[in-house]
């Protein structure tokens, strides 16, 4: 009689302590899916839909993302200074992070999952944090190239060849993280009065001046130019979406590259789902995503598996790449783009 009463008492506490737990669960749950994040995002549109769907799926939170340029992301989160209505930015070059760090426009946040990432690709105070890296080079349309007997570039100075006229695409750096990572490497390679001049010249050979950066790799795809300024991890993509014609080069003497970042909104809406997402896109879960959709870049979380078909462009030559004063000077380069072509 003893041992049944000792059994029972044991097994109601058991019953208890189990109704606890899954009311604290269930608590936390909801207290998620009362969230509602809303995401500025700067990279290509399929790898924001698969993560942000993902994250939705581990967490909880309610999310929605619009994907913008750099420059777009930029300049809405300047106009909404004062009443933020989004809380993450999440892609596209840190150039522009670090121009918004300047401006007051995000917030420090260090993710525990950051300790995964080498300080190279974080920001010290943590407004802006690494998730992946591309090397920027020349996306070519190799059928064309044949058609009219022209190699495809192989330097910077190779894109004012005669032959190249009217069939380049390259972004507009005022819109584009990735042009103005263009712009801001010719500065950085030439200096800036031979940097501009170089800009000028090559305006001569450009077809049009794309919102986005990934644009001119597609354009090279579709056919519409001989090539395209761009990421080499879009061309790959586009090339193993069906365009065969694509063929990669970088240029000898040296190319930029981007890490694409993510940070938090200062003062936006909901910061707890925001540090949940950053959390997210750091983790090797988060950054293994992009793959799975296309997205080639290399990825700056050490335990995270890089895509195998990069491999054929990890050995591009890269420049010691300033980005803090890329960043810091980006207006300043633009509109002297601006004066410099017209």
């Amino acid at each position: 009689m003893k041992r049944k009463k000792l059994l029972a008492m044991a097994l109601s506490v058991v019953m208890c302590t189990s109704l606890f737990v899954g009311c604290g669960g269930s608590g936390s749950a909801d207290k998620n899916k009362d969230l509602k994040l809303t995401i500025y995002c700067g990279l290509m549109e399929d790898h924001m839909v698969k993560t942000v769907d993902e994250f939705k799926k581990e967490t909880g939170i309610q999310a929605e993302a619009v994907r913008m340029s750099s420059g777009e992301i930029l300049g809405r989160l300047r106009a909404e200074k004062e009443n933020p209505k989004a809380s993450v930015w999440f892609g596209g070059p840190a150039d522009a992070f670090v121009q918004a760090k300047e401006d007051g426009l995000l917030e420090n946040y260090v993710s525990e999952n950051a300790n995964d990432i080498p300080e190279k690709y974080k920001d010290k105070d943590g407004a802006w944090t690494g998730i992946y890296v591309g090397y920027l080079g020349f996306v070519s349309n190799q059928k064309l190239l044949k058609e009219k007997g022209v190699e495809a570039p192989e330097s910077w100075d190779d894109l004012l060849k005669p032959e190249f006229k009217g069939q380049i695409s390259i972004a507009n750096p005022g819109s584009s993280g990735t042009s103005y990572t263009a712009l801001a490497t010719m500065i950085q390679l030439k200096g800036e009065e031979a940097g501009l001049k170089y800009m000028k010249d090559l305006n001569a050979n450009v077809k049009s001046y794309e919102k986005s950066g990934t644009a001119p790799a597609r354009l090279a795809g579709q056919g519409e130019v001989m090539v395209g300024v761009s990421y080499l991890h879009d061309g790959i993509k586009y090339r193993e979406e069906g365009m065969k014609d694509l063929v990669l080069t970088a240029p000898k003497e040296g190319t930029g590259y981007e890490i694409g970042a993510s940070g938090i909104v200062k003062g936006g809406p909901d910061q707890e789902a925001a540090k949940k997402f950053i959390d997210f896109c750091l983790s090797k879960k988060g950054q293994e995503i992009g793959q799975t959709v296309g997205s080639f870049q290399f990825l700056t979380n050490t335990n995270a598996k890089a895509p195998e078909i990069s491999n054929e462009i990890k050995d591009t030559k890269l420049i010691n790449y300033d980005l803090d004063w890329a960043g810091k000077n980006r207006s300043e380069l633009v509109e002297k783009w601006n004066k410099a072509i017209k």
